[in-house]
């Protein structure tokens, strides 16, 4: 019997329809350069649309703003098109013979023209065939990209007859500055001609460049990027260069074979299998290998520095991944997860803040809170810091004691004043913002996230020694019971956080379920981010008996009982974007996640297990299988994390809150040598199971958690039930 391969078990077209955002392209394990088609979607392609316009070199992997990448587009023809605007000569195809898997994608155009695509780690590759007849063209485009991917200048020449290389300066993520990318495509055989449109270099327009060749043999394209200049995306190419597609396609196939093999999983179920690798493989993209092969990358003082034995990366979505995706890259990777830290304070260094959501070599300033200091917080839990802890520490209390000047690109903790003499962020939607958004236009869900990010800050300074600031820092972590309106009730309960305004006084009118002062969700979702002080929630709720009753009416928990998966997709909440007139749990964004866990923390873990199961029904091998944004695989972490039966709640301390796992076998192989079983005999995803015991090394484990330290190498074996209790 053959050994199964989790390459085979990935279907990169999960998560390519219903805003899921990914794409299905090849890409090497955080890889800098992609090969992945581009339709009439923001993020590029999406599974509906009938055309592609080209194949392009960079994208962001389940990211919800617009700008999201598809640069130096290239698209074999017959011909020359009457027009160079892809939105005119696209490519007509059909998903019959189309494959996408990790390192691989193929399509068939309408045209009878057979693409594939591969990669390394920092170039994109592609093979194209052409029908007998068929005079072989290739159009290198660099004046468009993505669907609402503003390209703001770029430029092409002709380096010889086998290679093209320019540059594309495009606006970056979330209305971000314009940012320049060079390129490098070389061709495996000589072009017989070539011909420019829209001139050599110049502003926003159609540009690019085609290329003929002899008929005969396939033509393969290379196509290296970098962040630094001409030489490095000419450096960057020698991945690909002297090599065929097919060795090309072998070496990415077994870096992914290596990557997916961290864990294993056993089910007779071919489409469960297909759905955990996935997520596995989206969780792997990023963040993006951001320094050249000579290990040299554009700072956020727009200056060139090097990594000198360690790899930089970029595109760091913190709102979205310090909840699930930080922990298990770290867990699974501790090494990349050290060069993640590394690049963090890198960006501090050279920018002189920390990030909260970075572009390339920008702070783009998207979402509100303070992402960065349960990120970095986690890192060091994990010890991923090890040797950078001061240094980290320093940056950190920087970040959360003080705002960043005018001058600075950075908008920090724009609250903090208000916040530290009052123990909230002030709504105030006319309070001006250097980027896309501000905590005090979200005062009521900034305070939040700044509190929880106080007590995971405060563990850090226990830890290392600094007492004082760890009391300071454990009493501003209590800091979201300032926002405790006990007058406030809806649909029965009583009491909600409410926004208040800079003078202290209550947001009115209000309404748990509605827009005001929380971002991307209501005072419904945002109540539970409180983790960090279970009992102090709890005693504003009333008690165990009210806050579990909430929960039950959060999750419609009794129609979930009857009908797991009807009430995943009938009364949570539904659409990718749908944050508001919200009572309910949403599984498609960021908030609430951790909910289903708080039902073990306050005391009825079984249905913890229950709501898991209901949430994981919306993922699925289909390509709505994901579900919302992917957000750079935090969805899929957080897919990974529960089907394994665990999950970090509460950042900084390294604590995982149990839930009966999906699979009867998992093992995850840590770097170090020391494997995690969780086993589960009879483990069965179609039925609710509960864990009636657990034995951890063989020791019966009373707690509904595992700490981190007695993780490693451990043997967690759950007795599953169907009886709840």
């Amino acid at each position: 019997m053959a050994a199964f391969d989790p390459v085979g078990a990935v279907d990169t077209f999960i998560g390519t329809d219903d805003e899921g955002n990914t794409f299905p392209g090849a890409s090497a394990p955080f890889g800098m350069a992609h090969s992945s088609p581009i339709g009439s979607h923001y993020a590029g392609y999406r599974y509906d649309d009938p055309v592609i316009r080209g194949f392009g070199h960079f994208f962001l992997s389940g990211a919800g703003c617009w700008e999201q990448g598809g640069l130096v587009s290239v698209l074999p023809t017959g011909g020359l098109p009457g027009s160079f605007d892809h939105r005119r000569y696209g490519a007509a195809y059909t998903h019959d013979g189309e494959v996408g898997e990790p390192g691989y994608y193929r399509v068939v155009l309408r045209s009878g023209i057979a693409v594939e695509c591969t990669a390394t780690t920092r170039t994109g590759v592609e093979r194209f065939t052409f029908p007998a007849g068929t005079a072989p063209h290739v159009l290198v485009n660099v004046g468009q990209a993505n669907d609402k991917e503003p390209v703001f200048a770029s430029s092409v020449r002709v380096v010889d007859d086998r290679t093209l290389a320019g540059t594309v300066t495009a606006q970056a993520f979330c209305g971000g500055r314009a940012y320049t990318t060079y390129f490098t495509t070389a061709f495996d055989r000589p072009f017989r001609a070539t011909g420019n449109w829209g001139g050599a270099e110049g502003r926003a327009g159609l540009r690019g460049q085609w290329v003929r060749f002899d008929e005969g043999a396939p033509v393969t394209a290379a196509t290296a990027v970098s962040h630094v200049d001409a030489e490095g995306a000419a450096g960057n190419l020698a991945e690909a260069r002297g090599r065929s597609f097919d060795e090309l396609r072998a070496a990415v196939r077994e870096t992914w074979r290596r990557e997916l093999g961290c864990v294993e999983v056993s089910s007779a179920d071919a489409d469960d299998l297909t759905v955990f690798y996935t997520a596995l493989y989206h969780v792997l993209l990023q963040p993006l290998t951001g320094s050249d092969a000579d290990g040299r990358y554009r700072g956020f003082d727009d200056r060139v520095h090097r990594a000198d034995g360690w790899t930089y990366h970029e595109y760091f979505s913190l709102w979205d991944t310090y909840r699930a995706h930080n922990q298990l890259l770290a867990l699974l990777r501790p090494g990349r997860a050290r060069d993640v830290a590394r690049s963090v304070l890198a960006i501090h260094e050279q920018g002189g803040w920390l990030p909260r959501w970075a572009y390339a070599n920008q702070e783009t300033n998207t979402m509100t809170g303070d992402p960065v200091t349960p990120f970095l917080v986690d890192l060091w839990r994990f010890g991923a810091l090890e040797g950078l802890e001061e240094r980290a520490y320093a940056a950190l209390r920087q970040n959360s004691d003080s705002v960043p000047p005018p001058s600075s690109p950075f908008e920090g903790r724009a609250g903090n004043p208000t916040y530290l003499a009052r123990g909230f962020v002030p709504h105030d939607r006319n309070f001006p913002k250097k980027g896309q958004d501000v905590d005090p236009h979200h005062g009521a869900s900034a305070t939040m996230e700044y509190a929880l990010a106080d007590h995971s800050l405060s563990i850090m300074a226990a830890g290392l020694g600094h007492e004082a600031d760890a009391v300071a820092l454990r009493r501003r972590g209590l800091n979201h019971r300032v926002l405790w309106d006990a007058a406030i009730a809806d649909r029965g309960f009583a009491g909600f956080p409410r926004p208040r305004l800079a003078d202290g006084s209550w947001l009115g009118p209000f309404s748990p379920r509605g827009p005001e002062g929380f971002h991307e969700g209501t005072a419904w979702q945002y109540q539970w981010l409180a983790q960090q002080d279970v009992p102090g929630l709890v005693a504003l709720l009333g008690g165990a008996a009210a806050a579990l009753g909430r929960l039950d009416e959060f999750f419609a928990y009794p129609d979930l009982v009857a009908d797991p998966a009807g009430t995943a997709r009938g009364k949570w909440v539904v659409g990718p974007y749908d944050y508001y007139d919200q009572h309910r749990y949403n599984p498609n964004n960021e908030p609430d996640l951790h909910v289903p866990w708080m039902y073990a923390l306050i005391g009825q873990p079984w249905k913890t297990s229950a709501v898991v199961r209901a949430a994981q029904t919306l993922f699925r091998a289909a390509p709505d299988g994901v579900t919302g944004n992917d957000d750079l695989g935090q969805m899929s972490a957080w897919y990974v994390f529960s089907a394994l039966g665990l999950y970090p709640v509460t950042p900084g301390t390294g604590r995982f809150v149990l839930n009966a796992p999906r699979f009867g076998r998992a093992v995850v192989h840590l770097e170090d040598g020391r494997d995690v079983v969780v086993a589960a005999d009879g483990a069965d995803p179609a039925k609710l199971q509960y864990t009636r015991s657990l034995l951890r090394d063989g020791v019966p484990h009373g707690e509904v958690w595992v700490d981190l330290a007695d993780l490693r190498g451990a043997r967690l074996e759950h007795r599953l039930t169907e009886e709840p209790g």
